[in-house]
């Protein structure tokens, strides 16, 4: 199949041009307002200069207008590029910088770090300002020009040959280093994305009949709305939604910049919502606190409409999805993958059958191999690496050597490698251990930060944690455990330790444990290793 994600939009927006396509709050879009939007933006564009292969970076919050700068990028084949909102001066400079970034657009909330950082980046020879909510309403830079004054400013621009090898770069969280621009072939995102058509007899092969597939889950009622909990800077969020766009669906995004679970059930409700994709636990304790709430003020809100809740990213332990299928959510998926490497195997869970932590059925394409390339054995209790086939990403822009160490060919078969670790119990499932790259090696032993955070949320005092490794002159590493309690609660370290001792081996039993107010996570609910580890290191070497 050689699909350009574009030219599947405008097939779809063709076919269905009255369909809802974008929903943020009460601003909405129609497939084909969608469509001509786009188009404009994308002459104001090329009337700067930018074209095939050139980079427009999107320094937003969620709004419709982040998709609206996705599509218009890709109709002149430029790279869109995602940026974390969250970014400070040098962040900022670091990622546009090495994104090569052509053009930026920005909400009007975030010019002031904008400005920090133009000078120091030649390349930036386009600034697009946002304005969505008064926070937005600030003087335009030198040399901005604003968002709707080009869509009013300009004509459509013609529909124009695309390639299925055009691209789109999705920087990483950057949480346990520098972020790193995974290239991603349209081509090959379709592939991934081809799962939305799974309600029909085949995956379509052209824009014309992805039009039809559209209109037919349209008339099946199998294309409902889809709401991204995350930003859609994040990864799942963005993906996510380009998927919902390709079948039909209106693609919901939250309006609050910063979450509020109360916000994400009203508007399922009021939406309607079919679908709804959230990271991890981080989302799903709020909601179902939310849930709670709600039920005890004796005015329930109304999930009706919500056919499938999908996380994937981070854990999402067994606790945390059991409180949905008890309120009649009749699916949940749970799904494994990374920024370089989605659907290495998911988890299906409905109702009348047991939730579990971080074990997942891998796909076709997905292997499990020790350091010395041999496939684990189901059962052997060995741990290896994950490797998944098939649809994967062209490698890491400009970082030749993360990208022969990430994508190998292995047995004639390209494979993504992104470090992560795993067992394959003897049903031949497989169970996530966590990455390698914070595994933390204390007297000779592996611990994976991800299994011991899961044991500690299971302690009713602990709202939140992030396990690291902090040097030691004579374990090497010791782990050490960052932990905010429950509003009231009030846990010792000696109880936390006790407590994972009874669930792991005692080696894996965090030796420290430092109480702070907040984790820090990013937008997306991903822990920040760097942070933890840093936090960690300054209060124990202050004593603290």
């Amino acid at each position: 199949m050689t699909m350009n994600l574009a030219d599947l939009w405008e097939a779809v927006a063709d076919r269905l041009p009255t369909a809802l396509a974008l929903a943020h709050g009460a601003d909405e879009r129609s497939f084909a307002a969608f469509d001509d939007r786009a188009a404009r933006l994308a002459s104001a564009l090329a009337a700067q200069g930018i074209g095939a292969g050139a980079k427009v970076a999107l320094y937003l919050y969620n709004a419709n207008e982040y998709l609206e700068a996705t599509f218009a990028a890709m109709k002149l084949r430029a790279i869109p590029v995602n940026v974390n909102f969250r970014y400070l001066a040098d962040e900022l400079r670091y990622l546009l910088d090495n994104a090569d970034a052509a053009a930026l657009v920005y909400h009007g909330a975030l010019a002031d770090r904008v400005r920090g950082v133009r000078g120091a980046l030649p390349r930036l020879q386009s600034l697009i300002q946002v304005t969505t909510t008064a926070a937005d309403c600030v003087p335009l830079l030198p040399g901005a020009v604003a968002f709707e004054d080009l869509v009013r400013g300009y004509a459509p621009a013609a529909r124009i040959p695309r390639s299925p090898d055009d691209l789109l770069l999705l920087y990483t969280g950057g949480t346990t280093g520098l972020p790193k621009g995974v290239m991603w072939r349209h081509q090959d995102l379709f592939r991934q994305f081809a799962a939305a058509y799974q309600a029909l007899a085949e995956v379509p092969t052209s824009p014309a009949a992805a039009a039809d597939a559209a209109a037919q889950l349209h008339e099946m009622g199998m294309s409902g709305p889809v709401l991204a909990a995350a930003p859609l800077m994040h990864g799942m969020a963005w993906f996510t939604s380009m998927s919902g766009l390709l079948v039909g669906r209106t693609v919901v995004s939250l309006t609050g910049r910063h979450f509020e679970a109360d916000e994400l059930w009203r508007t399922v409700q009021e939406r309607r919502v079919q679908m709804c994709v959230i990271v991890g636990d981080a989302f799903a304790r709020p909601m179902i606190a939310s849930l709670e709430a709600a039920e005890q003020r004796g005015t329930p809100w109304d999930l009706s409409s919500l056919r499938m809740l999908v996380s994937g990213g981070v854990m999402w332990s067994a606790a945390n999805k059991q409180p949905f299928l008890d309120r009649g959510v009749p699916l949940l998926i749970d799904g494994l993958g990374a920024s370089e490497a989605t659907g290495i195997g998911m988890q299906i869970t409905t109702p009348g059958t047991d939730p579990t932590t971080a074990r997942f059925q891998p796909a076709a394409t997905t292997r499990v191999v020790t350091e010395d390339g041999r496939d684990v054995v189901p059962g052997s209790g060995e741990i290896g690496l994950l490797l998944v086939g098939g649809a994967v990403p062209a490698g890491y822009y400009k970082d030749d050597r993360k990208t022969a160490a990430t994508f190998r060919e292995i047995d004639g078969v390209r494979y993504a490698i992104p470090g992560d670790w795993a067992r394959v119990e003897s049903d031949g499932s497989i169970t996530l251990l966590g990455r390698g790259t914070v595994c933390i090696n204390t007297g000779g032993e592996k611990v994976f930060p991800e299994e011991v955070e899961e044991v500690l949320k299971l302690h009713p005092a602990v709202e939140d944690v992030v396990v690291v490794g902090v040097p030691d002159a004579h374990w090497g590493e010791v782990v050490t455990a960052v932990v905010a309690a429950r509003p009231g609660a009030a846990p010792t370290a000696e109880e936390l330790a006790a407590f994972t001792r009874q669930r792991l081996a005692a080696y894996k039993a965090p030796r420290q444990v430092l109480f702070v107010e907040r984790v820090l996570r990013s937008p997306a609910g991903k822990p920040d290793y760097r942070w933890a580890r840093s936090e960690a290191v300054a209060r124990l070497s202050a004593g603290r």
